[in-house]
């Protein structure tokens, strides 16, 4: 089998992806950076790890070799690793890249070298003549795999590229739409585990459902303010990649975000917490770029800045709370 597309990282969202890709029929091959859990998979057939009811069809193959799962790649790679990997994993690929292949990704997060977002990094390690897009999007992986119904959005440097990616992706319960827009299809994704958290502290806390909401509403309105500011579109913050996937995260359980943040408001140690979780929890490094970000670009994001006070200051979650309730009444939409 000669893959079409590579996926690296085997971490749930990226074996989930692996599968929907493979499970439409399109030889995949997917590289996992530890050797031994690329042997477990190879020979199990499965991520016994992550997912362990979803069997490998035939059309998924499995590598421990980053430099042969690029190379093998003709028509995509998709990466899915951490955010603070992302940088080294897209030099690393770029000796092998085919040379009409394009890099897809579906980290979520901004670059921990350089706290811009993930695209100029892309462009900056492959150049500008590459084809590159960001999945973004309110999608669980175990209910991708369950194959229950989930929609995305695919933000592509061109209309034709974008196409592609959605045949490969599209069918009868998945969804792809996609934009033009990748700075605001990647802002969504990278703000919304910011948010999440704090509304995992909030209901910690056992603030409720009042609480959740305004929290929701008023996040999704700094992540446009600063969206907004960085050049993207008001819609794109409206759809899936945006209010879809925060609303997602922020509210259900299978979020590691959120229960990072419930943990945190009920007092438990993040040593803990780590422990529960037992993966990458990717807005912890989030909101300490995000608000170093927000600060350069002078917009004003306090739900953000709290939960940074939170995460890298000590700030208690309740002073947190009241710093928030006692700023100067506003205009709901006046900033």
């Amino acid at each position: 089998m000669t893959p079409r597309i590579t996926v690296l990282g085997a971490g749930s969202w990226g074996t989930a992806l692996a599968l929907l890709v493979a499970r439409n029929g399109v030889p995949t091959l997917l590289w996992s950076h530890r050797r031994e859990h690329a042997e477990e998979m190879a020979a199990e057939r499965r991520n016994t790890r992550y997912l362990p009811h979803a069997a490998f069809p035939d059309t998924l193959a499995v590598t421990p070799d980053l430099a042969e799962a690029v190379a093998k790649a003709s028509d995509a790679v998709l990466v899915a690793v951490p955010s603070h990997a992302f940088r080294d994993t897209v030099q690393l690929c770029a000796p092998h890249l085919q040379a009409g292949a394009g890099l897809m990704w579906a980290t979520k997060g901004l670059d921990r070298a350089r706290g811009c977002l993930l695209h100029e990094t892309a462009r900056e390690i492959l150049g500008p003549a590459r084809e590159i897009a960001v999945l973004s999007g309110p999608t669980f992986a175990a209910e991708v795999v369950a194959e229950l119904p989930s929609a995305i959005t695919v933000g592509a440097s061109s209309e034709a590229f974008g196409a592609k990616i959605v045949a490969w992706l599209h069918n009868t319960y998945f969804r792809a739409y996609t934009t033009d827009d990748i700075i605001g299809a990647q802002l969504g994704g990278a703000c919304k585990n910011v948010l999440a958290i704090a509304a995992g502290i909030s209901d910690g806390l056992g603030f409720g459902a009042n609480a959740r909401a305004a929290l929701i509403t008023r996040g999704l309105a700094e992540m446009m303010r600063l969206s907004l500011a960085l050049g993207a579109r008001r819609e794109t913050l409206m759809g899936l990649a945006g209010v879809g996937d925060l609303v997602l995260t922020a509210t259900d359980n299978q979020s590691r975000n959120r229960r990072f943040g419930l943990g945190i408001g009920k007092g438990k140690s993040r040593e803990a917490i780590h422990a529960e979780i037992g993966q990458e929890i990717e807005g912890i490094l989030a909101a300490r770029l995000i608000h170093e970000l927000a600060g350069k670009k002078g917009v004003d994001m306090p739900i953000t800045a709290q939960t940074y006070r939170v995460l890298y200051e000590g700030l208690p979650p309740e002073e947190a709370v009241r710093n928030l309730l006692l700023r100067e009444p506003k205009p709901e939409w006046g900033g």
